[in-house]
């Protein structure tokens, strides 16, 4: 298990400062929803502490990062390209090792969407999508999470079967989450974010859902 502790944080757009100067530390074993408004600053805390964990973290953006152009498969294979050489990855686009494939369909066939494995990206709806970049993130299986609205093209049912994945394997995780319900129900600590500062950070157990609300 991984924690962090980062200070200092901020982040400008032109002479707009959106996020900071904040200081943040997640233990090993938090699970932490970012919650606020949009424009709050959230995204952007996210892509900072990516910059700063890369290889220790998996990273669902809000924009997902796919290539529409390649199949499936090689979407979610993009998570472990650094872990590869040069001439693995390369023979892997041509003719993918099995055992990458089997563990890439195990998890396609946990999300829901065992038949998509070899279809290009692009056909994909846009709750398929999200899953796609779930599977990779899972797939990468760094010691952090850090997901961006990873749930928000998802019904209910396939909302919390995400969640569920996505907390079964991550210990400690950063997640950016809009729905109070969700958060209150996958994580254990809320740091609620406010004009780019923290305005709230306590446990679960300590908050109910209208503690949050008054952030938005």
């Amino acid at each position: 298990m991984s924690g962090f502790a980062f200070n200092d944080l901020s982040a400008s757009f032109g002479d707009k400062r959106v996020i900071g100067p904040l200081s943040l530390e997640v233990h090993p074993g938090e699970r932490v929803a970012l919650v606020g408004k949009s424009g709050a600053g959230k995204s952007t805390l996210i892509k900072l502490l990516y910059e700063r964990l890369t290889q220790d973290a998996s990273l669902v953006p809000q924009g997902l990062g796919l290539v529409n152009a390649l199949p499936v498969f090689h979407n979610v294979f993009m998570g472990q390209l650094d872990k590869h050489p040069l001439w693995y990855n390369t023979l892997t686009l041509i003719r993918p090792f099995r055992k990458d494939r089997n563990t890439v369909a195990r998890l396609l066939n946990e999300l829901g969407i065992p038949e998509k494995q070899w279809v290009p990206a692009a056909s994909l709806s846009g709750g398929q999508r999200q899953r796609v970049a779930i599977a990779r993130a899972l797939y990468r299986n760094a010691p952090i999470l850090l997901a961006d609205e990873p749930i928000s093209a998802l019904d209910g049912p396939m909302a919390h079967l995400v969640m569920k994945a996505l907390t079964d394997q991550f210990s400690t995780s950063v997640v950016a989450l809009h729905d109070v319900d969700m958060a209150l129900a996958y994580c254990n600590r809320i740091v609620g974010i406010q004009n780019g500062q923290i305005a709230l950070d306590q446990p679960v157990s300590e908050l109910q859902a209208a503690d949050i609300m008054a952030l938005y």
